[in-house]
């Protein structure tokens, strides 16, 4: 079995990419492009229905907010039998989403955590076999969210009221492009933990042999033989373990997708219909975030969410500062909280002295 640890200058080199000062450029790119969209639209009196904000959708959102992190933090500890205290697995969570807000959105936190869940304690192979687990979860999760959004909202799910034909068509295709492979790779995930990972190994080698792919066999080798490693940790979990990750997967996710709905019913008047629209509308949009090649998705996130919710809002310059407060509660508070957490956790996890050649 190929050994999965690496060097500690190498895990310092990783955590070194998301020092503090990361946030600079995403928050440039993400106000850069919501200010030129303020400055393209803005009309007097755009902004009236602010004044008439409701402060129990506004209270809900936050609600949401906090449940959602909250339920991060069980999923982890949880995942990881409670090796994690609750403070460590908040400290974990949060950085976790940061890594997410600084790497492109394709990435995302995945390639960070194992290393955070290492140097909490847990052993490298176990540490890969959670965030292994939570991947999985996650697209299982879309699987089976997909069906339902589509069988509620149809063909509304796509934005033909801000997209011409053909542009449609495009979103429609990748949308399920993505829902197949998220959907194939989610029970090829759950055949080996469960069931097979040494016959998925020897697929991943055999389809990455193919000319034209063999550049991505050694990545695809060592995935393979992360799989087996996860299968061999997770295997041997009771019902109840997945049971709980599962319920915990599906609550954090469900508050992530009702952010969207609750900001936009605390200042406009939108039916229970519209409302579920949007949440159905939050799996559209996410395609066009997840082939964001920009950290955390800065600028193309905003510059998208017009198309897919401008609609329900009403005017361009209300529809603008949705999206600014939007990307504010779910990404800038983010990049906020991971440079408070983050330098009191290296500090705490190598010492003052590695802290600073860390950060610096």
């Amino acid at each position: 079995m190929p050994q999965l640890t690496e060097p500690q200058n190498e895990e310092q080199q990783l955590l070194h990419k998301l020092r503090p000062s990361r946030i600079i450029l995403p928050v440039l790119i993400g106000l850069s492009v919501v200010g030129f969209m303020f400055w393209r639209s803005y009309k007097p009196g755009d902004l009236a229905p602010l004044a008439n904000a409701k402060p129990v959708w506004l209270l809900l959102m936050a609600v949401v907010l906090v449940a959602r992190d909250a339920g991060y933090v069980y999923r982890i500890r949880y995942l990881t039998q409670k090796v994690l205290s609750w403070r460590a697995s908040l400290e974990v969570i949060m950085i976790w989403e940061f890594s997410s807000c600084v790497l492109p959105s394709a990435v995302g936190g995945t390639a960070v955590a194992p290393v955070l869940l290492h140097k909490e304690g847990i052993p490298l192979g176990k540490s890969v076999a959670y965030i292994m687990a939570t991947a999985m979860l996650d697209n299982l999760y879309y699987v089976l969210a997909v069906p339902l959004v589509v069988l509620i909202g149809g063909d509304a799910l796509y934005p033909h009221e801000a997209l011409q034909g053909g542009l449609v068509a495009t979103l429609r295709v990748a949308f399920i492009a993505s829902y197949v492979f998220v959907s194939a790779y989610a029970f090829l995930m759950v055949y080996a933990i469960f069931v097979n990972p040494r016959s998925v190994r020897r697929l991943f080698i055999k389809l990455f042999s193919i000319a034209g792919l063999r550049r991505w066999r050694n990545k695809a080798y060592q995935h393979g033989n992360e799989l087996v490693l996860a299968s061999a940790q997770l295997r041997g979990n009771g019902l109840a373990y997945w049971l709980r990750a599962s319920l915990s997967t599906a609550f954090v996710w469900t508050a992530r997708y009702l952010v969207i709905g609750c900001l936009i019913s605390a200042f406009i008047d939108v039916t229970w219909a519209e409302f579920w629209l949007i949440f159905g509308r939050n799996l559209t949009y996410k395609v066009i975030l997840l082939i964001a090649i920009t950290p955390g998705g800065a600028g193309i996130a905003e510059g998208a969410f017009p198309t897919f919710f401008g609609k329900f809002i009403g005017t361009p310059t209300m529809t603008n500062f949705m999206v600014l407060l939007y990307r504010i509660v779910t990404y800038y508070l983010y990049l906020v909280l991971g440079a408070i957490f983050l330098p009191r956790w290296i500090t705490r996890i190598f010492g003052k002295k590695q802290a600073q050649e860390i950060l610096h």
